[in-house]
């Protein structure tokens, strides 16, 4: 009943035949190589950015989670079992690895977050190929695609040119940090809060995290997050300013 179901809503289960909407080896393997692959191509870019989750994690994701989902049903049609368990369980349990994937740096950034994502993402990828929703995950992969490499490009288009940014910001003196204060001011940049960073405490340096709004108007239209950050650590007692992601 399940599959009779799949083959009349996906087009592509209908396109390629009655074998596979069913649980038989032909469409078993392919269920399997197309997670593969699709996992490799996310692992790929995730890998070409230097993050550790690359290949094997993201292809060991999606293998796991097809064939959970693909024993579930296998149980559902055999035994008569109402309740997806394998599924849930690798659900809940990439969840859980990814989430402990994510670190926080020493300036207070947020690392990880894209990619423990993204695998959470291809072990739902993994779960529909082995549900036979073809067309899904391939409209699926291809979104994934979009949103890892070409979105990006956009966000931080967006985020350069909005009016409130955050900073980690090292001064060489605590007694420095009035003159920076002054130094904004006088840009036309208001600070809305300012944290200093306990992980530096014995280096020498007095080190913030530094949030930040542009009220004027000259500076909204023509200038870049990158460019103010640029003027700034050009002031002798700046050690080291960049802008926080």
């Amino acid at each position: 009943m399940l599959y009779r179901f799949i083959a009349v809503i996906d087009p592509l289960a209908r396109l390629l035949g009655h074998w596979s909407s069913e649980i038989n080896f032909p469409s078993i393997i392919f269920r399997i190589v197309l997670s593969f692959l699709f996992a490799a191509i996310l692992g790929y870019e995730r890998a070409t950015k230097r993050h550790a989750a690359g290949f094997r994690t993201f292809i060991l994701v999606a293998l796991s989670s097809t064939i959970a989902m693909l024993l579930d049903v296998f149980f559902v049609e055999s035994y008569g079992i109402t309740f997806p368990i394998l599924s849930a369980a690798i659900l809940i349990s990439i969840a859980i690895l990814s989430g402990n994937s994510v670190l926080y740096s020493s300036r207070s950034q947020i690392k990880g977050l894209t990619t423990s994502v993204a695998l959470w993402a291809t072990a739902v990828l993994g779960l529909s190929l082995g549900a036979g929703f073809y067309t899904v995950s391939i409209v699926c992969i291809v979104l994934l695609i979009i949103s890892l490499s070409l979105l990006p490009k956009l966000e931080i288009y967006l985020k350069d040119r909005s009016n409130h940014f955050e900073i980690h910001l090292e001064l060489k003196n605590k007694s420095n940090l009035q003159d920076f204060v002054t130094t904004l001011r006088k840009l036309g940049i208001v600070i809305d809060d300012i944290e200093s960073n306990p992980a530096y405490a014995n280096s020498g340096l007095s080190v913030y995290t530094i949030s930040l709004s542009i009220y004027s108007k000259e500076l909204k239209q023509y200038k870049k997050h990158s460019e103010i950050i640029e003027a700034l650590s050009s002031l002798e007692y700046v050690n080291f300013i960049e802008e926080m992601k």
